[in-house]
């Protein structure tokens, strides 16, 4: 088994829209360790993340954070340590278009 630590996705999603982050390949399992919001913008704003399996469509289950606010100008990390299997996905929402997701973590095949 391989595994390749990178950057799993980035995303500054449209405002009001969800948007997919990061989808894990086929044949591959996932550690996703940390995850870094970054409020760009002059004015506070709320983010969602949520994590679907099996690339379902996102139900109140999946959410991990739900209108998180979060300041102007600053960041928020997560180390998460989540796993995930094949073709589950990780989804993103802003309030704003000015929030920066960046997801890191290692993918074992």
């Amino acid at each position: 088994m391989a595994t390749t630590l990178k950057v799993l996705g980035q995303s500054a999603p449209s405002a009001t829209t969800e948007t997919t982050l990061y989808t894990v390949p086929a044949a591959t399992s996932t550690v996703a360790s940390s995850l870094v919001i970054c409020n760009r913008g002059a004015v506070a704003d709320a983010f969602r993340v949520s994590v679907s399996v099996a690339g379902g469509a996102t139900a109140t289950k999946d959410y991990l954070f739900y209108d998180l606010p979060i300041d102007a100008n600053d960041t928020f990390i997560a180390t998460i340590g989540i796993t995930l299997a094949t073709t589950d996905v990780v989804r993103v929402y802003a309030g704003t278009t000015g929030l920066s997701f960046n997801l890191f973590g290692q993918e074992n095949t």
